[in-house]
């Protein structure tokens, strides 16, 4: 297993050499079996277990660095590992292991008039580079839908989390050399040298897709610099609308889940938008509830008005993600204007409708254009664990290949395979 922790002084020469090592990997990744590729997984997660002080030691580690060097609360808590969390991490590594392989999946197939038989069928994309920000847990997530799509990664976390990477990157290589994989299959850039992943950026005729997670500068950076293609949304403003049929009882719980339950990832929600209708019943009683989890309110001068401790939203309020405990609110005529207003303002990531109007519901759901439209529930499911996929290495608001959150299937491509019996093209 290698780092660059370990390389020489020619960064350029030793990203390659990591590279082409990706490469020899994937083509084994790419014809492994299901059950290697599962045991792996199954390992990966009792390792984790196993040696879960060694991890929230080093965790501790960069935890301590952080607040020395003035991060803020919402990354320290991506950054901060606990027992829950990795009990988490290793159910996510198990539940990765359940799900159907897409490689050599027949996706369609057909018998064509002259005899020809006609597949698609499902192949992995080959050499990922996924670069992230602070949450160390998505080194494994990425690290298990990676290798079990049958593709080599090569991971470069944030510098505020090296040491917990470092160790749990030990742990995943030493898993697949356990099973007969090859370890190169899951690599780690150990260094925090930026020009690292400048270097990588180049690199298309080795790698197949760059994965950027993390904030909006590091995704435009690499969208920027990479010739290959980009897997990416560049950030999160989620909108909740409370419709005037919706029950507010129920509005009022989903608001508060979808702002505070972790205000620091992409899916929680960054405006509220209210139908005047209901302004004057439902924002008083909001507004007590998200203050009671601290939450700062930003809004337009009627939300001010029903609300006094709220201060006055500007236009720029309504195109910041915060990822924090702040939401901008507007109080709206009705659907028309919530739309427009998404329109003007959505990131195209997550947008939530809640309203006992079916009309009005599929109205919603056919006019908004994000990666996810949700009815009557929280925008914290917009997730792929939450969703169905088991983990996700991240969420693309992007139309073509895939969109949403990117799991197995989005992980990779597929090929024809067509049997013949020496039929010619006349």
């Amino acid at each position: 297993m290698t780092t660059l922790l370990d390389a020489p002084l020619d960064l350029a020469a030793t990203c390659r050499a990591m590279a082409r090592r990706a490469r020899a990997a994937s083509s084994r990744l790419a014809i492994a079996g299901t059950l290697a590729k599962d045991r792996w997984l199954h390992r990966a997660a009792d390792t984790l277990l196993a040696r879960q002080t060694d991890v929230l030691s080093a965790n501790a580690r960069d935890v301590e660095s952080a607040h020395e060097s003035g991060l803020g609360a919402a990354s320290i808590d991506r950054l901060r590992l606990t027992p829950d969390r990795l009990r988490s991490a290793a159910s996510g590594l198990r539940e990765v292991a359940s799900l159907p392989d897409p490689i050599g999946q027949v996706r369609e197939s057909r018998t064509r008039p002259n005899g020809l038989q006609v597949s698609r069928v499902g192949v992995p994309l080959g050499v990922i580079l996924f670069i992230y920000e602070s949450r160390p847990n998505v080194t494994l997530d990425a690290a298990a839908l990676c290798v079990k799509s049958g593709n080599a990664v090569i991971l470069r976390g944030g510098k505020e989390a090296i040491h917990s990477n470092l160790l749990l990157h030990r742990l995943l290589a030493e898993s697949l050399e356990a099973e007969g994989l090859p370890a190169d299959g899951v690599q780690l850039v150990g260094l925090t040298d930026r020009a690292a992943v400048g270097h990588l950026l180049r690199m298309d005729d080795l790698i197949d897709l760059v994965i950027p997670r993390g904030g909006e500068d590091l995704i435009r950076r690499v969208a920027a610099e990479a010739t290959m293609p980009v897997l990416k949304h560049y950030k999160g403003i989620c909108h909740v609308y409370v419709e005037k049929s919706a029950d507010l009882a129920r509005a009022e719980a989903i608001i508060v889940n979808a702002k505070c339950q972790r205000p620091g990832v992409c899916n929680a929600a960054e405006c509220l938008l209210v139908d005047a209708a209901v302004a004057e019943a439902f924002l008083p009683r909001a507004s007590a509830a998200l203050a009671a989890k601290g939450v700062e309110l930003r809004g337009c001068p009627v939300t001010c008005r029903l609300v006094p401790t709220a201060k006055q939203a500007t236009e720029s309020d309504y195109d910041t993600e915060y990822l924090d405990l702040i939401l901008s609110v507007k109080v709206v005529a009705g659907m028309e204007e919530a739309i427009a207003h998404i329109d003007r303002h959505s990131s195209r990531h997550t947008e939530v409708v809640l309203s006992n109007d079916l009309a009005l519901v599929r109205r919603f759901v056919a006019r908004v254009d994000s990666a996810a439209v949700i009815v009557n529930a929280s925008t914290r499911f917009h997730d792929g664990g939450e969703l169905g996929l088991g983990a996700e290495i991240g969420i693309s608001t992007d139309k073509f290949h895939a969109r949403g959150p990117c799991g197995l299937l989005e992980l990779t491509s597929y090929k024809y395979v067509v049997y013949g019996e020496g039929q010619v093209r006349e």
